[in-house]
């Protein structure tokens, strides 16, 4: 950018500063003239009031005094005439200001005393006179002398609010031409500079030099510019060749994958997934997705979530079960959102869709195999658990006391192992998908009576008190009777190992608000479940602790009621509502 007319300062100022601070030392400049000027102007009418000040304060008034006494100085056959000529005369005697003003001042004091002792003889008088007289000649010359000094004072204000003003002006009028050159005349420069790369003329650069910003807009633009150059000139068969090596790595991979564009039309698909779907990739890519999803249902599983404009969840995918290769194979689906940034934009834009299909059917066969050894052993452990319990027939003969004890606790844990394998059982139905119901209509009553006989030694163990709440005018539900028995059964087992000594647990019945349910709940007054743990209590395998630190059980019970519960198309929960204590409740639906 060619050098303009600059004052030396702002010379230097374009080498060493920055925009920021060029702009503030020029208004900070433009500040100290409206200073100099305003203080200049100030000064000279401050000298030029107080000249004007003197002349009437000094000379003016003494005018009037001596005036006055003139005038009193005629009727001296009124007796009020001396006194008001002796008032101006004190006025005059402390308003002497002249040079030889205070003499004749005296003389005049001495002369008006002699007159008022009462010599009023012509000579007297007439000394009088010419004493005012030569007064008012004094402050008459005075006025003029200093008329004189505020006329110089005024000239030489004139003279220096011109001078002042005159570089004032040029040396603005000279900032006004060249300071918005120095602005405008860089923007203008990368303004031309941004055209001709918008018209993909990339060795376009930018030369003027600066050490401020407009010179680190220059450098960063022409590193752009360069950097735009070389990938214009780039080799494209090094693009071609990374295109070839993706397109090689995606048919490779052993997953399923599908590519679409933002308007669902299938750019790619490998292999696996041509397989899958049966087709051919000449017959799926540049093909409608929708279109293709009329005629196949595969196809139409898959687009499921790139049907609507919310961004996919990658987090959360879904199983599938496809046949392939002779047999069931279990894929796991994830669809993932293409968005890119283009050049110049900061928002990311929608580019396309990718469908992938992992094959987890290993891992599903192994946790089968392990579903079915635990319900194997499960099975085989209770047929000898139920046999330890026939030690308690009488007629293999009579224990002893120490006998008896060890038999105790050889039941417990055999209860214990029961339940446990019981739990297994299930739990291994839940996994395998093979819940067997038989579903039937339910009295509430039959459901809740059994379970409530079959928690009847426990509750007693702990002087605990169930306390029932039942209308009798209660519908009947459709549910499993074993398996709904077996829930309730659950919650209060758990809220008597909860519940403290001689406590009461709270269970009732009711209609829902909606009468499509009912509703089972049942509430202990022990320590409660932790806010952080309420809502896993429903995962295999946790193991929720109560408020006290206490945890128990074997963090199946509830995992398996509440699979039975949705099987039967109810709903099971917990009231999170509750502190005091914990309470649970299922709900199954009205026949």
């Amino acid at each position: 950018m060619q050098e303009t007319n600059i004052p030396s300062f702002f010379l230097y100022a374009r080498k060493t500063m920055t925009i920021k601070t060029k702009i503030a030392s020029a208004l900070t400049f433009l500040f100290a003239i409206v200073l100099l000027i305003g203080g200049l102007s100030a000064y000279y009418l401050n000298q030029l009031s107080n000249d004007s000040q003197a002349i009437l304060t000094d000379n003016y008034i003494s005018l009037e005094y001596a005036g006055n006494m003139q005038r009193q100085l005629s009727n001296l056959g009124d007796p009020d005439a001396l006194l008001s000529f002796e008032e101006n005369l004190k006025k005059q005697q402390k308003n002497v200001t002249e040079v030889g003003e205070k003499e004749v001042t005296a003389t005049l004091a001495r002369e008006f005393n002699r007159l008022r002792i009462g010599a009023r003889d012509s000579a007297t008088v007439y000394r009088i006179r010419q004493s005012l007289f030569q007064i008012d000649e004094l402050n008459r010359r005075g006025i003029i002398r200093k008329n004189e000094v505020a006329r110089k004072t005024a000239k030489d204000a004139l003279r220096w609010l011109a001078v002042v003003s005159t570089a004032s002006i040029l040396i603005l009028f000279s900032f006004i031409i060249n300071f918005p050159g120095y602005v405008a005349n860089p923007l203008r420069e990368l303004t031309r500079g941004i055209r001709q790369i918008a018209k993909r003329n990339f060795e376009e650069r930018l030369h003027f030099k600066s050490s401020d910003e407009f010179g680190e807009l220059a450098r960063s633009f022409n590193s752009m510019a360069q950097k735009l150059d070389e990938y214009e000139h780039s080799n494209l068969a090094s693009v071609l060749f990374e295109k070839r090596r993706i397109d090689t790595l995606i048919h490779t991979m052993n997953e399923g994958i599908i590519g679409l564009d933002e308007n669902r039309y299938i750019l790619f698909a490998n292999p696996v997934a041509c397989r899958l779907l049966g087709m051919d990739e000449t017959q799926l890519v540049g093909r409608y997705a929708p279109d293709l999803a009329a005629t196949n249902d595969l196809m139409r599983t898959l687009i499921q979530d790139v049907m609507d404009d919310k961004e996919p969840d990658t987090d959360v995918g879904s199983l599938l079960k496809i046949f392939d290769n002779g047999k069931e194979n279990y894929f796991n689906r994830r669809t993932h959102l293409v968005a890119i940034t283009r050049t110049g934009e900061e928002q990311p834009q929608r580019a396309g869709y990718v469908v992938v299909l992992e094959n987890i059917t290993s891992y599903k066969e192994l946790d089968l195999a392990k579903t079915n050894f635990i319900a194997t052993v499960s099975h085989e452990l209770k047929t000898p658990l139920s046999s330890v319990k026939l030690l308690e027939d009488n007629r293999v003969g009579s224990l002893n006391d120490e006998q008896q004890a060890l038999l105790n606790n050889i039941r417990a844990d055999a209860d214990r192992l029961l339940n446990l394998t019981g739990e297994l059982l299930n739990m291994a139905q839940v996994e395998s998908g093979q819940i067997q119901l038989k579903l039937q209509p339910v009295i509430p009553a039959d459901i809740v009576r059994y379970a409530v006989n079959a928690l009847g030694v426990p509750t007693e163990q702990k002087n605990l008190r169930i306390v029932l709440t039942m209308p009798v005018d209660l519908p009947v539900v459709t549910a499993d009777p074993d398996k709904a028995s077996w829930v309730l059964i659950n919650f209060l087992s758990n809220a008597v190992r909860h519940s403290p000594e001689e406590s009461t647990i709270d269970v009732e019945v009711a209609k829902t608000p909606d009468t499509n349910y009912v509703e089972f709940r049942v509430r202990d007054h022990g320590a409660g479940i932790r806010p952080e743990h309420q809502g896993r209590v429903f995962d295999r395998y946790f193991k929720a602790t109560g408020q006290n630190g206490a945890a128990g059980g074997t963090g199946l019970g509830l995992a398996i009621s509440s699979e039975f519960i949705r099987s039967m198309q109810g709903e099971i929960g917990l009231d999170t509502r509750v502190t005091d204590g914990a309470a649970f409740y299922f709900r199954l639906p009205v026949s």
